[in-house]
C-alpha cells in the first residue's frame, strides 16, 4: 500500500491541506508544513509558485508572488519536500503546480528529482490529459502518482481520458472557476461525486471554495477527501512567520468536523 492509498483508507475521509512553497519564505515553509501535520492533515499539497497561476484566485496568486519575491526556486521546493519526507515519513506529499516549472528541465529530470525528494503525487493544472504524453509517463516511471483533475464540465465522453493513467486520487474541482471564496451547491457536489465514483475506483477528493468546518463536514459525507487551500494561505498571509500556530488550530477544527461525520459502514 502506498502512502496515498493508506491516507484514503482510514475510517474517515482524508483532509488534504494546501500551502504555497516559499510563502512567506523558503525558510519559513517547513514550520508551516509541520503545522499542517500537527493539525491533522492526511495529505499535504505543496504548491509550486508560478507567475501565471490560471486556476488560482487572488489569495493563492498573492502567495505565489510573495514566494517568488522571496527568491523561491525549484531547488528550494525539492529541499522542502526532502525535509518534509525526513520529518514525516508516513504523510503523503503532493506537488501542485503548472507545466512550465515542471517541464523546464525536462519531464524525466523533474520526475526523478521529485521521487528522490520523497514526493508521492503531482498535480499539473494546465496539461490536459489528451496532451500528457511526457510528464505523466515520466511520473509513472518513477512511481509518482499523476493526480488528475475533473471539473463540472468534465462530461461522460471525456471522463475516460481524464482517468486514463491517473492514480493516487481524483481531484474534483467543484466550481467552474478559480480557487477562493466561491463554493458549489452541496447538491451538485453530491451528484458529481456519485458520477465519478461510478466511473473509477480511485478515491475522489473535492476542493475549491471549501473553508469552514460546516462546509468540510458536508463534503466529507459524500467524498473520500476534502481539499482546503485558500483559507490556509490566507492565514499565512495574515500571520507570516507566526502562522504555524493559527494554521494548526484551524486544521484541528476541520479535522474535528470530519471526525463528526458518520461514514456508512
Amino acid at each position: 500500500m502506498t502512502r496515498l492509498s493508506a491516507a484514503f483508507a482510514r475510517e474517515h475521509p482524508a483532509l488534504v491541506a494546501f500551502v504555497t512553497a516559499g510563502d512567506p519564505s523558503p525558510a519559513a515553509t517547513p514550520a508551516i508544513l509541520d503545522a499542517l501535520v500537527a493539525g491533522g492533515a492526511d495529505v499535504v499539497e505543496l504548491g509550486m509558485p508560478f507567475t501565471d497561476p490560471m486556476a488560482d484566485g487572488p489569495a493563492i496568486q498573492a502567495a505565489n508572488l510573495r514566494s517568488l519575491a522571496a527568491g523561491t526556486t525549484a531547488a528550494h521546493i525539492l529541499d522542502l519536500a526532502r525535509g518534509f519526507r525526513e520529518r514525516h515519513p508516513d504523510v503523503p506529499l503532493v506537488l501542485m503546480g503548472y507545466a512550465n516549472p515542471m517541464l523546464r528541465r525536462g519531464p524525466d529530470w523533474f520526475a526523478r528529482a521529485a521521487a528522490e525528494a520523497g514526493v508521492d503525487g503531482v498535480i499539473c493544472v494546465d496539461i490536459p490529459p489528451e496532451e500528457d504524453d511526457q510528464l505523466g509517463p515520466a511520473l509513472r516511471a518513477h512511481s509518482i502518482a499523476p493526480v488528475r483533475l475533473a471539473t463540472p464540465t468534465t462530461d461522460v465522453a471525456r471522463l475516460p481520458a481524464v482517468l486514463e493513467g491517473a492514480s493516487g486520487f481524483l481531484y474534483y474541482v467543484s466550481v467552474a472557476g478559480i480557487t477562493g471564496l466561491q463554493q458549489a451547491a452541496q447538491g451538485s457536489i453530491e451528484n458529481a461525486v456519485a458520477r465519478l465514483k461510478a466511473a473509477t475506483d480511485l478515491p475522489v477528493a473535492v476542493g475549491f471554495g471549501i473553508r469552514t468546518p460546516d462546509q468540510v463536514a458536508a463534503v466529507a459525507r459524500v467524498a473520500d477527501g476534502v481539499v482546503v487551500g485558500s483559507a490556509i494561505v490566507d492565514l499565512v498571509a495574515e500571520h507570516g512567520v507566526a502562522a504555524p500556530g493559527p494554521v494548526t488550530a484551524y486544521l484541528r477544527s476541520l479535522k474535528a468536523a470530519i471526525a463528526s461525520v458518520k461514514v456508512p459502514a
